[in-house]
């Protein structure tokens, strides 16, 4: 008489197939994540280097604003007519300063500079590990 086998020879080929299969999905899974986060990275980084010339730009522009209220204060002790001219181009710069931080203060705080589709992700892939 034949000794009865028990499933375990059948059930060894479906266990390997089925973690191959995992392990094929998780590379997949694995693989758009870093593709989606290589997207929004270069979004990032292209809104981080708007951010950086506006800064550049907004510290040209205080510059400008500090030199002409300086010279503005000068020749109004001089008590001639052309500080009016200094007012006016003091005030233009400042102005310009203003909005131009107010602009990068906009950037920053609509969240561009993060990734939010990436780590919304992550985190419902955690989700659904734990």
């Amino acid at each position: 008489m034949e000794p009865q086998q028990s499933g375990a020879p059948d059930s060894a080929p479906r266990l390997v197939t089925g973690l191959a299969g995992l392990a094929k999905n998780l590379f997949g899974l694995l693989l758009n994540r870093v593709e989606l986060a290589g997207l929004e990275l270069s979004e990032v980084r292209a809104n981080f280097l708007k951010l950086a010339m506006v800064f550049a730009l907004g510290i040209i522009l205080v510059w400008f604003a500090v030199a002409c209220w300086t010279a503005l204060v000068v020749v109004l002790a001089w008590d001639t007519l052309g500080w009016k001219i200094l007012a006016i181009i003091g005030a233009l710069f400042t102005g310009l300063a203003a909005w131009v931080f107010s602009y990068a203060r906009a950037i920053v705080d609509e969240g561009k500079l993060s990734m939010p589709a990436t780590m919304s992700e992550l985190r419902n892939d955690r989700d659904a590990l734990l």
